[in-house]
């Protein structure tokens, strides 16, 4: 599940309302918002990032919030580290191997050391 799929489910949960309807309400079939939700399809355009934040009549600042959970949620990450140094090619090709063994708690504490290290930067 991305980060953008999880809100917008959690937001249909908040809400009461189903797949099938939100899917009807914003123009996209109820497949479509399953497989945004779980993951199994890429990043959400911009228009429907939109009619989703329409459709929740959210405020300015949760609708920001989605479209920033939209950029970061593409399932499918490529890493392209020409020109980086060795180490950030290993870590590229070791995080891509071991992702999927990794516990909950080291994914966010991996997740969190990197937020704090891109601040300083």
């Amino acid at each position: 599940m991305t980060p953008f799929g999880r809100r917008v489910r959690d937001l249909r949960a908040q809400r009461g309302v189903t797949l099938t309807e939100m899917a009807r309400a914003i123009g996209v079939t109820p497949t479509y918002l399953s497989a945004l939700e779980t993951g199994k399809r890429g990043r959400p355009t911009w228009a429907l990032v939109q009619r989703i934040i329409a459709y929740f009549n959210v405020i300015w600042d949760e609708a920001e919030d989605l479209q920033r959970l939209a950029e970061i949620s593409r399932p499918r990450v490529v890493v392209d580290t020409a020109g980086l140094s060795p180490q950030a090619t290993e870590l590229a090709n070791l995080l891509a191997r071991e992702i999927g063994h990794l516990p909950p708690e080291a994914v966010a504490e991996l997740l969190g050391r990197l937020k704090i290290l891109r601040r300083r930067g």
